[in-house]
């Protein structure tokens, strides 16, 4: 596919809580297969940001084009071997409590709407698509978001790894209601005078 069939694909919306280990998403990104237009995807961390951008397929375009990124903040979280609840649950008076093992793990969040968290618009549509692959990885958290593509629009939503079924729902907009009885109209009010 070409960066101009690209043309009638776009993400509209897009909220996402997406967690998962950055070791994970590492190893994730190096094996993936990527969409039409898509020949790498660069990862690079800046302080506590993880951003990973697309490389086009295209040669022509030009090296200072800004493709399609995705943006990541990463935490670090202690991991617990044991479930610490669990461990509390079965604790004896008659015996020391030891603390369960854990380390700290390193995460990216994909935390946001589609400006915090996929930015520019050259292969954006592709890159929504690698998002999607790494929310169905994401053991934690939700990507929802409405897409349209081939004149058609799609309702994707991913919890805690799993696709859901989900509906594009068009509904009245604030701007639409002025007219029906619950507005006040303003030209006709009695109490204002002219």
């Amino acid at each position: 596919m070409s960066t101009e069939d690209s043309s009638s694909r776009h993400v509209y919306r897009l909220h996402s809580t997406l967690e998962l280990p950055l070791e994970e998403l590492r190893d994730h990104i190096e094996e993936a297969t990527y969409p039409d237009g898509v020949a790498d995807v660069e990862i690079t961390r800046r302080n506590n940001t993880l951003i990973l951008k697309a490389v086009a397929e295209d040669e022509s375009i030009s090296k200072y084009t800004p493709t399609a990124q995705l943006k990541a903040s990463v935490t670090e979280n202690r991991v617990y071997e044991e479930d610490p609840d669990e461990r509390r649950s079965s604790f004896r008076w008659d015996e020391e409590e030891e603390e369960p093992e854990s380390e700290l793990v390193e995460f990216a969040a994909f935390k946001g709407d589609r400006e915090t968290v996929l930015q520019n618009s050259l292969l954006q549509y592709e890159m929504f698509l690698v998002l999607c692959e790494i929310a169905e990885e994401a053991e934690k958290g939700t990507l929802t978001a409405i897409s349209e593509r081939d004149g058609q629009l799609e309702a994707t939503r991913i919890v805690d790894g799993e696709p859901r079924p989900a509906d594009v729902e068009v509904v009245e907009g604030p701007r639409e209601r002025t007219g029906s009885k619950g507005g006040v109209n303003w030209r006709d009010n009695k109490f204002i005078s002219d």
